[in-house]
């Protein structure tokens, strides 16, 4: 008799302690902290590709205030410093850690088929913010961000509408290599100015820094001095570090050299503002907002589009005097 009451008292401790496992720490996907319901947090897990530029400081911030906690979400943020091995493994991290969604800011386009498809077997939803990815589109929820081979068109048709017939000299600072945000703005800029008489000179990687544009234009210099008209650089950053160079070589920004960038941060405005630029194309690094409604609609599993574009706008010297003081960035 007693062993049967032990083996009962037994029996009902191992139910309790299985009743409880299934209770705790994961939802019915398997995913740690899930905020699928009720008040629980979403956590989220936020790849970002580094602190180079102005505009992505923007777009850090942007992100934080979007994931914060008072908006239902707790966020795990990672800078890779624009190493794509480090923002990939950055990733399996999340993935590892049972987060409820993964945001990517892509360093590059190619390399991301296999950890997609870790995070899509994980049943963790990934959101693709700012820069996209060449991996087929199903292994990502969706996508938010700015249409690059537009902001290099309009930055391309102001060259052409300024420069052609002149014979005017170019020069371009690109951006990171393999970024789809270098790749679409030089193929917008080059459809642009094409059948023009503007010839490039030279057009070489700066990798969106203002150290990078300072470096590559001074090489620029001192191979084509006084020859170059004008500069296209993919964001404000070169554009400003080669606004250093122009300076130590004895010329004049905005007109010995005209400048024409992609961002539109406040320094950039600034430099425009004041004639040292000439022309800037923007590139919203507001996206938090909106990447931050998209993972809550796909958390609850609603449809969501598959890309959201943010509108841009462009600049002239005027425009860029009346909109500064009340520029958020």
């Amino acid at each position: 008799m007693n062993r049967r009451i032990l083996a009962g008292v037994a029996l009902l401790g191992t139910l309790a302690l299985a009743t409880t496992g299934c209770a705790g720490g994961t939802d019915g996907g398997g995913n740690a902290g899930s905020g699928g319901g009720g008040d629980e947090l979403i956590t989220v897990g936020f790849a970002q590709t580094g602190s180079e530029s102005g505009w992505r400081a923007a777009n850090t911030e942007s992100m934080k205030e979007a994931f914060s906690e008072e908006n239902g979400f707790d966020l795990i943020f990672n800078a890779a410093d624009n190493k794509q091995e480090a923002q990939i493994q950055q990733v399996r991290s999340y993935i590892n850690q049972g987060v409820d969604a993964i945001v990517i800011a892509p360093i590059t386009v190619d390399g991301w088929d296999d950890v997609l498809k870790e995070a899509q077997d994980a049943g963790i939803p990934v959101i693709l913010e700012d820069r996209t990815v060449s991996a087929s589109d199903d292994l990502y929820a969706s996508w938010v961000g700015l249409d690059f081979e537009k902001e290099g068109e309009t930055a391309g048709q102001w060259v052409a509408d300024k420069f052609d017939g002149q014979g005017a000299n170019l020069v371009i600072l690109e951006g990171t290599t393999g970024s789809s945000a270098a790749l679409d703005r030089a193929t917008g800029f080059a459809s642009a100015t094409e059948g023009t008489d503007i010839t490039v000179l030279d057009s070489q990687t700066g990798d969106f820094t203002r150290d990078g544009g300072k470096k590559v234009m001074e090489g620029f210099l001192q191979k084509y001095g006084a020859d170059i008209d004008v500069l296209f650089a993919h964001n404000d950053d070169m554009g400003l570090g080669a606004l250093d160079a122009i300076k130590a070589a004895g010329l004049t920004p905005g007109t010995d050299i005209q400048i024409v960038t992609i961002d539109a941060v406040k320094d950039g405005m600034t430099a425009l503002a004041n004639g040292e630029f000439n022309f800037i194309v923007e590139c919203n690094p507001l996206l938090g907002e909106r990447a931050a409604e998209l993972v809550k609609a796909v958390v609850a599993g609603e449809e969501v589009d598959k890309r959201t574009i943010v509108e841009d706008q462009s600049f002239t010297q005027e425009q860029a005097a009346e909109v500064l003081d009340s520029r958020p960035y």
